[in-house]
């Protein structure tokens, strides 16, 4: 039987999830209970058959090492020429929005609500989330978002309107986590698209043993706006896949 969460910011230990990942329900967004949850290897995800918030911790947990993520010659191309011009923090709102609108799209469905979009767009004022940006044409055609605590970046979602807008702010992303030492993505469930990049699965408990030696570094609070400046052409000539 799950757990309730009660005002009480806290959660029960996310080895006690079912198989499929699920742990508790309820509770709230606040800025201090999702903070808790990704610190604690939880994250906060809806569907459609429940009004309540649903607070999840799979096992396996998919994951991105940045070290290890594939750069195809074409992308590597891409990058140099600057087909899209890439921003940090510009439009989190947009980004967060634009998720939204094309899982719904896509799934007629969407776990980014309303509520969603609110809660983490406060975590981006407070300087824990941050999004990444794709522009053409100064029209913003991809994206991603996600949160970030001491050397951890937490993926949420990415959208893209043209072919190789979000790969090109991801693996943009990468390149300035490498930068700064960060030494895991969370990508949280598997994907198709990041697996052809490098993801993998990993055992919920050699997460969580990662997670807790990663947040205990000091986390980049703020806006990470000038982040993009630390980068060349240079950073895209090493080898990858074809």
């Amino acid at each position: 039987m799950f757990i309730k969460l009660t005002k009480e910011i806290k959660f029960p230990d996310p080895e006690l999830a079912d198989s499929l990942g699920l742990l508790c329900y309820g509770g709230d967004l606040s800025s201090e209970r999702l903070l808790l949850a990704y610190k604690s290897g939880i994250f906060p995800w809806y569907d459609d058959m429940s009004f309540d918030i649903l607070w999840w911790s799979p096992d396996p947990r998919f994951v991105v090492y940045p070290e290890e993520v594939i750069f195809s010659k074409s992308m590597r191309k891409i990058l140099r020429k600057k087909i899209f011009t890439i921003t940090i923090d510009k439009c989190f709102r947009d980004v967060i929005t634009q998720c939204a609108i094309v899982h719904k799209k896509n799934d007629r469905i969407t776990w980014i609500t309303k509520d969603m979009i609110e809660a983490y767009c406060e975590l981006h004022r407070l300087g824990y989330a941050h999004s990444v940006e794709s522009w053409l044409e100064d029209k913003l055609v991809g994206g991603l978002y996600g949160v970030s605590i001491g050397k951890i970046f937490f993926g949420e979602s990415m959208f893209t309107k043209v072919d190789n807008a979000s790969k090109a702010a991801f693996l943009t992303l990468v390149k300035i986590l490498i930068k700064k030492d960060f030494k895991l993505i969370d990508s949280q469930v598997h994907t198709n698209h990041l697996e052809s990049l490098g993801g993998k699965n990993i055992p919920r408990s050699v997460y969580l043993k990662t997670l807790k030696k990663l947040i205990s570094y000091d986390t980049y609070i703020g806006s990470w706006s000038d982040w993009i400046n630390i980068l060349n052409n240079e950073e895209y000539n090493e080898k990858g896949s074809t």
